[in-house]
C-alpha cells in the first residue's frame, strides 16, 4: 500500500527536522571540544638554549584551528619560525605571534588580540617541534 503524497509529508517534514537536530547537535560538540581543547593547551618552561642547532617541524591541531611551523635554531637561540600550515577557521590568522617568540626568545608570549586561539595553537606548534611531540 502506497501512502500519498499528504500522508507522506508530514514523515518527511519530521525526518528533516531529525537530521538538522542531528547535525546541529554534532556541530555544537565539535565547537565545545574545540573550546575545551583550546582552554587546556598548556605551555611548559622551555630552555631554548638547551635545544641542538636545527631545523624542527611540530605541529598542533583543535580541530577547527590547525598549525604546522619549521623552527630554526642557531646556536641556541630561536633564528626563524616559518608557517607552513595555518587554518584559523573564522577568527583572524595570527601569524605575526612567531615575530613576538623570536623577539622575546620564548614560546608563550602575548596571544595576538582577535587571533587568540590561533596564537594558543601556532605556539603550541612551536614548542611541539621544539620538544619532538606530538599533537594532540
Amino acid at each position: 500500500m502506497k501512502l500519498s503524497r499528504k500522508r507522506a509529508l508530514p514523515f518527511t517534514a519530521i525526518f528533516l527536522s531529525l537530521m538538522v537536530l542531528i547535525f546541529t547537535a554534532v556541530y555544537l560538540k565539535s565547537v565545545a571540544d574545540y573550546k575545551k581543547a583550546v582552554k587546556e593547551t598548556s605551555f611548559s618552561s622551555l630552555d631554548i638554549s638547551n635545544i641542538p642547532d636545527g631545523v624542527y617541524v611540530g605541529e598542533y591541531d583543535v580541530d577547527f584551528v590547525y598549525a604546522k611551523v619549521e623552527v630554526t635554531v642557531q646556536k641556541g637561540v630561536l633564528a626563524n619560525i616559518d608557517i607552513l600550515e595555518h587554518k584559523n577557521g573564522r577568527g583572524s590568522p595570527a601569524e605575526v605571534v612567531t615575530d613576538r617568540i623570536i623577539e622575546k626568545q620564548k614560546i608563550d608570549v602575548d596571544a595576538i588580540s582577535g587571533a587568540t586561539n590561533s596564537s594558543i595553537v601556532i605556539k603550541k606548534a612551536v614548542e611541539n617541534a621544539l620538544t619532538g611531540e606530538k599533537y594532540r
